[in-house]
């Protein structure tokens, strides 16, 4: 989607994928001892304001103007700072071995634009540093849940695993889950999730 589509997306007063953390990303964030954290793509800010509630340091970013507005008053609202700027993932240029964490919640890509960012994350992580990610796979397509309708879009858990096969894997699977984020992502999902890390 465009920046303007997606600004139309977030102009609504209310947060569409909801206020709550991703529940697979919360379960890492909960486990782990916080460090400096990304959230590209990061839209409305659920995920990178619950992080930095429990102490990481959050750099965020997204194309959508009206994304980075709600998610500096969700911010707000909780009491917590936040490092939000605007970028599309195509103009993000990441800096070597920044990262402790980085989290990709979500973020759909065309398959170039896909293979690009993921060797960019890779770049950005510190050694020993951590990759969150969970994504819609192509069994999502007929489902009403979420997600993409173009399969394009969606994701083969195999290759995925290919983009981060530098990293070690602690946990990874091609799963179901119940989606409880906000209006658009309700329900049965079929979803492909890991986390990862770097050497």
């Amino acid at each position: 989607m465009s920046k303007e589509q997606w600004n139309s997306r977030y102009s609504e007063q209310h947060y569409i994928y909801g206020t709550q953390p991703n529940a697979y990303l919360k379960k890492f964030l909960d486990s782990y001892s916080p460090g400096r954290i990304l959230f590209p793509a990061e839209g409305e800010g659920r995920n990178a304001v619950y992080a930095a509630s429990i102490g990481w340091q959050v750099d965020a970013f997204d194309q959508s103007d009206a994304g980075m507005d709600k998610a500096l008053r969700l911010a707000d609202n909780k009491k917590v700072t936040i490092n939000y700027f605007i970028s599309s993932l195509e103009e993000w240029k990441p800096v070597e071995r920044s990262y402790d964490c980085i989290a990709l919640i979500f973020v759909h890509l065309p398959p170039e634009l896909r293979v690009l960012i993921h060797q960019n994350v890779i770049l950005a992580l510190k050694p020993g540093g951590f990759v969150v990610f969970e994504a819609f796979t192509k069994n999502q397509l007929p489902r009403t849940s979420g997600g993409p309708k173009t399969l394009d879009l969606l994701f083969d858990a195999s290759e995925i695993k290919g983009d981060f096969a530098t990293l070690d894997f602690i946990d990874f699977a091609e799963t179901q889950v119940i989606l409880e984020e906000g209006q658009l992502h309700q329900g049965l999902a079929d979803v492909v999730h890991f986390v990862a890390r770097k050497s």
